[in-house]
């Protein structure tokens, strides 16, 4: 027998729309999780229609919503109480992303849903939570990062504030959410009770300031010459070109890995300075930027291949999803032409580390495409589902 996945027969209502939701929810699915995710039948959820768009479908929404299922239903139709109760009493976890006035007005809010469904795990991930001065104001990441002070954390930097690529705060939401979800089943399992989750997004973007804001935190003051040197101020961990105009990565923060950097290089003198400050410092990062700038990239890699250091190329997207090591992993798979990232999480087999417990990959699926055979699971006979959908409710 083949052993089960950790959440297999955990069935999830996800009700978000866009990224932190759909991401949360993802990682459920590939933990073994039954994963419906429920769309307004006129559209689905806005995320079908980012582009880029290939085959007609948003490519953000096709890596997203693998191994999930499709219902069809209108949340604003009185109608739809009835189909979403039923739905609800079969499930265990139910997620969605409305502002809290919008859910109240749905029926959607952990409120109504766990006085008739106590064992159920309900999360609201929102902009800012259920309470609170911002709770009903719109915002989108880029507004909870600069909100989060995580613009301002290089004080140093009199550049305007640029725009991450990376949606910061919707992935850390989505991460806290997860966590959230699996600790409320674990509860569950204790005491029989499910549960009611606040996850702000906001907030979620305020968590990463953990280390930047250590000194602010503890004393309320600000920057010291002595913090960790995870900034790029100076040269054992920063990032340098070479001489192909391409560019390696070095984390030398250990002294034993500054040391052998510096004796590699034939510059043993610089090793004392690794801690210097201000000019002295900035000398020494400019030392190691000419050094680096004598070879190409691969050249260093190279000499440094066979010694015990913190050094690895920078690479684009197309280099990332190749590395050799990722491969052996299996951590990037391909299906019909798509290919997926998998999340960071193995359960393998004892004595096999490399026998993974990992959820076969499937498509997104199509706007509604699992309606019908969920519905009829849920114990909607065919002439009702014929009637909702002739209805448009779902």
């Amino acid at each position: 027998m083949a052993p089960r996945r950790p959440l297999e027969g955990v069935r999830v209502l996800d009700l978000t729309r866009l990224l932190p939701g759909a991401y949360a929810t993802l990682m459920l699915a590939e933990l073994g999780a039954e994963v419906i995710k429920v769309e307004d039948p006129a559209g689905g959820d806005p995320a079908r229609d980012f582009p880029p768009r290939v085959d007609g479908t948003s490519v953000y929404f096709r890596v997203l919503n693998r191994n999930k299922r499709s219902v069809t239903l209108n949340l604003r139709s009185p109608q739809s109480a009835a189909v979403l109760d039923a739905l609800v009493a079969r499930s265990d976890i139910l997620v969605e992303s409305f502002r809290p006035q919008t859910a109240r007005r749905l029926g959607v809010d952990a409120a109504t849903l766990r006085a008739r469904h106590p064992r159920l795990v309900c999360c609201s991930i929102t902009g800012f939570g259920q309470y609170g001065p911002y709770t009903e104001r719109p915002a989108h990441d880029v507004n909870y990062v600069a909100l989060a002070g995580l613009f301002g954390v290089d004080e140093q930097d009199v550049r305007a504030p640029r725009v991450p690529r990376m949606l910061l705060a919707d992935i850390g939401a989505a991460l806290s959410a997860t966590s959230a979800m699996l600790a409320g089943l674990f509860a569950r399992e204790r005491t029989g009770e499910g549960s009611t989750i606040d996850v702000p997004i906001h907030e979620a973007a305020l968590s990463w300031l953990l280390f930047p804001a250590a000194r602010w935190l503890v004393d309320g003051s600000g920057d010291d010459p002595a913090e960790l040197p995870i900034t790029g101020r100076e040269a054992c961990y920063n990032i340098y070109r070479t001489a192909d105009d391409r560019f390696v990565a070095l984390g030398a923060l250990e002294t034993k890995f500054w040391r052998v950097f510096c004796e590699r290089v034939g510059r043993p003198d610089l090793i004392p300075l690794q801690a210097a400050g201000g000019d002295v410092q900035a000398r020494v990062r400019d030392e190691v930027a000419a050094i680096f700038g004598r070879a190409t990239r691969q050249e260093w890699l190279d000499r440094f291949r066979d010694v015990d250091i913190c050094l690895t190329p920078v690479n684009g997207v197309p280099e990332a999803l190749e590395d050799p090591h990722l491969r052996a992993r299996g951590a990037v798979v391909e299906q019909d032409g798509t290919r997926f990232i998998r999340m960071p999480i193995v359960f393998a087999t004892p004595g096999d580390p490399s026998h993974a417990l990992r959820v076969p990959v499937q498509p997104a699926p199509a706007l509604g495409a699992d309606t019908d055979a969920v519905l009829a699971d849920a114990g909607l006979d065919q002439a009702r589902r014929q009637r909702l959908r002739a209805d448009g409710i779902v």
